[in-house]
């Protein structure tokens, strides 16, 4: 209902934010759940808001649906912004478990307290700011945990679409880089930073991301995997990677 989306991006059709989703329920529940991809909407199928929505819908708005809303552009607004600050918390998370860090503990604390703010505070937050010291406590992370692997290369950023990428990647740090089709079958990943990195059709087959730094759910969903592909813990294996 509240986020626009369009069918270049994997959505079927274009809908603005505020209009309700043509596959939208009474109930809430979607009509194509079970064929989402069959049917052509396979950006269904990667997005993934952290936890935001349950938080905006039961916490800041008290239970309150987007139906019984009065101000939906607003609504649509604090749902941005705490989407964005569960996603720092995810990856401050890894922190705590990978390399415990007092620094990120306490910016963690503090966006804790701000998802249950009021609207008001969350959308006069100022969000840039937390992404620059949220990103500069995951880059001291990264290499404290990447330590170990002093020759892996650096692809923060490249564009390294529908290339060849098998071999030894262990520590490298893939930040933001586009690996859209790319062809990671077997790789060694131990330890690389995938922060950011766009994995749209990236083949891991065979891969062991177990240790792999700051890989989120949309990532692997994204992603083109199999029964031998291992992932970091939390994170579950897509029903369409063959078993």
């Amino acid at each position: 209902m509240l986020l626009p989306f369009s069918a270049s991006a994997g959505f079927g059709v274009d809908k603005p934010g505020g209009r309700p989703c043509l596959n939208l329920l009474e109930d809430d529940s979607c009509r194509i759940h079970a064929t989402l991809r069959e049917d052509g909407w396979p950006g269904c199928t990667v997005f993934e808001c952290f936890g935001a929505g349950q938080q905006v819908s039961q916490v800041t708005y008290a239970g309150r649906s987007w139906r019984e809303q009065d101000n939906l552009p607003e609504m649509a607004a604090v749902l941005s912004v705490m989407r964005q600050l569960h996603e720092m918390l995810v990856h401050l998370v890894e922190v705590a478990r990978r390399s415990p860090d007092p620094a990120a503990d306490a910016v963690r604390a503090e966006i804790e307290a701000l998802t249950a703010a009021d609207p008001e505070t969350l959308l006069d937050a100022d969000v840039d700011a937390l992404h620059e010291r949220v990103g500069g406590l995951l880059a001291e992370a990264s290499a404290r945990v990447r330590r170990p692997w002093p020759g892996a290369r650096d692809h923060t950023r490249a564009d390294l679409a529908g290339r060849r990428l098998t071999g030894d990647h262990r520590g490298a740090t893939f930040r933001g880089a586009l690996l859209i089709a790319a062809d990671l079958r077997t790789a060694e990943l131990r330890d690389a930073d995938l922060l950011g990195a766009d994995l749209r059709d990236a083949d891991v087959r065979g891969c062991d991301l177990t240790t792999a730094l700051f890989l989120t759910q949309p990532q692997v969903n994204a992603a083109i995997g199999d029964g031998a592909t291992t992932l970091p813990e939390g994170l579950s294996r897509p029903a369409r990677w063959q078993t």
